[in-house]
């Protein structure tokens, strides 16, 4: 699992380090990690290291001071180094060395902001070093010229890739919200931990690939800001029927959701539902589109009656559905008050009481979410929420009481009790209709599979309410994964939501097997003998 922090947290980790007065020694590490991951990123795209043209672009703090010894420690395996002042001092000691090294030295001026914009996007490797983890808002006046001129430059020339230090300068390290302009990186070289900025939008926008590098604070952390699921964790989560399970102990699922106007969301949420191992699934709805789930999915049992009559674990409602649509929404607000999981998708989202639970899980995409804040009294728009996913997250948590699945090319969950994951598991071909509605059923056969106890999930027993938000994590991988599956069979092309559930059972057996292989190394290790 991958444990992201805010910079706030990171640096009351180095507080007792640079106390001691280890500071230098945090900093070489630092650009030591940094200087090692571009000299892999060349290897890896067969550069020469030898006369390999470097620019760094340095601040005047302690980020430009990795920066520059970074800068120095290539300097001495043959590369030709640049540093540009972006605001005309610098970290001295890191100066000093990165001199010594033979390392060239420019300061930003007006006048030659043109002459190092061309060379920056002629450099093999820019190393984006201006603003740190302790910076508030972006780059202004002529370093923001300069990255505006350097981004403009490389949209022309495609050669060498971008390497930010710590984070991208302009990115938030708590809440990933981007100050233009923002230098997009290749590859974040980030140390300690990886920071809860790189991992929400937009901020996820401008990492690239994030790669975290130990300095020797990782044992001060407190509870991470943010979480994110890997393939281990997903493995270790996957629920399994037990020897002698039946189709009532694995869970059964109940759906309300399509209308005369979208029935095809009530048969892709069965469908989803159906992939994800649940034992059983109940459909409730108009005739018509009972006759339709029936006839795609004939495992379900389908009728047009009351939340009470049916026996399930959990409820899936939304799905498909419209203001207009009032004995859907009836039952979808019955499910909600029934005191069972529930996963509230689309059209429920507007008829559910202003406070709920957080066995109740609300899966808005951006525009939706900022409907439902609005109705709670607050004023942002989908712009807002684009460009602060975390906090608007976070804050429809904390005002519902219920756990909230924020859908997008990162999607965010949030429990009421603060504990955020994190999953950016896709393809951008996820982006299509219907899409949503699979996640839904993936969930929500999870959430039934959770209440029965079978085997993995995080159980009934557990005593905190943010088991909610790692089984939406979970069920949000798992439809990442599948997408990018089945996107993969089509050499990297478009999929329908329909694909996307053909492909998780697939997925499903290939992260099974990791935690087969993974039992048998435990149980290797505990009895050599057999």
């Amino acid at each position: 699992m991958i444990s992201a922090y805010t910079g706030t947290q990171v640096r009351a980790a180095e507080e007792p380090l640079l106390a001691a007065g280890l500071g230098d020694v945090l900093m070489q590490r630092a650009a030591h990690g940094l200087a090692s991951a571009i000299i892999t990123e060349l290897r890896s795209r067969r550069r020469r290291l030898y006369g390999c043209r470097v620019m760094v672009l340095a601040g005047k703090g302690n980020n430009g001071g990795d920066g520059l010894y970074a800068g120095a420690f290539l300097a001495a395996r043959g590369m030709r180094t640049t540093a540009v002042l972006t605001s005309g001092a610098a970290h001295p000691q890191a100066l000093a060395a990165f001199e010594r090294a033979g390392g060239r030295v420019q300061e930003l001026t007006d006048a030659a902001l043109g002459a190092l914009a061309a060379e920056a996007a002629g450099a093999d490797v820019v190393i984006d070093a201006v603003l740190g983890t302790g910076a508030r808002g972006g780059l202004r006046g002529s370093a923001a010229a300069l990255v505006d001129a350097i981004a403009e430059a490389r949209s022309e020339s495609k050669q060498g890739f971008v390497v930010a230090c710590d984070l991208p300068s302009g990115v938030d390290a708590d809440t990933g919200e981007a100050a233009a302009p923002v230098l997009a990186a290749d590859l974040t070289v980030t140390f300690g931990a990886a920071k809860s900025g790189l991992l929400a939008d937009p901020g996820a926008d401008f990492a690239g690939r994030v790669h975290v590098v130990p300095i020797g604070i990782e044992g001060n952390f407190p509870r991470p800001a943010l979480r994110r699921l890997e393939e281990e964790d997903l493995a270790a989560l996957l629920p399994r029927p037990a020897r002698r399970a039946h189709k009532y102990s694995r869970g059964v699922l109940g759906v309300i959701a399509g209308s005369t106007q979208y029935p095809g969301a009530a048969v892709l949420a069965c469908r989803g539902a159906l992939a994800a191992g649940v034992g059983m699934v109940r459909y409730l709805g108009p005739p018509e589109v009972a006759d339709l789930v029936r006839q795609s999915c004939p495992e379900v049992v389908c009728s047009t009656g009351f939340v009470a009559d049916n026996r399930v674990q959990a409820w899936l409602v939304g799905s498909g559905m419209g203001p207009d649509d009032h004995d859907q929404l009836t039952r979808a607000r019955d499910a909600v008050r029934s005191g069972l999981p529930t996963i509230a998708d689309a059209g429920a989202l507007p008829a559910l009481p202003g406070r709920l639970a957080a066995h109740v899980v609300l899966t808005p995409h951006a525009g939706e979410l900022a409907a439902l804040l609005q109705r709670l009294g607050g004023t942002e728009d989908r712009e807002a929420v684009e460009a602060a996913t975390l906090g608007a997250a976070r804050r429809a948590a904390e005002r519902t009481g219920a756990t909230v699945l924020v859908k997008g090319a990162t999607t965010l969950v949030a429990s009421p009790t603060g504990e955020v994951y994190s999953q950016a598991d896709g393809t951008p071909w996820l982006a299509t209709a219907g899409s949503g509605d699979v996640l839904a059923g993936i969930i929500g056969a999870l959430l039934a599979q959770a209440v029965t106890g079978v085997e993995r999930l995080p159980s009934p027993d557990t005593d905190h309410d943010g088991r909610w938000a790692t089984i939406a994590a979970l069920g949000a991988a798992l439809h990442g994964r599948a997408g990018r599956s089945a996107s993969d069979i089509c050499s990297g092309g478009p999929i329908t939501a329909g694909v996307i559930a053909d492909s998780l059972p697939t997925i499903w057996g290939k992260v099974s097997m990791l935690s087969n292989v993974g039992g048998r190394k435990r149980n290797s290790h505990r009895h050599p003998l057999r």
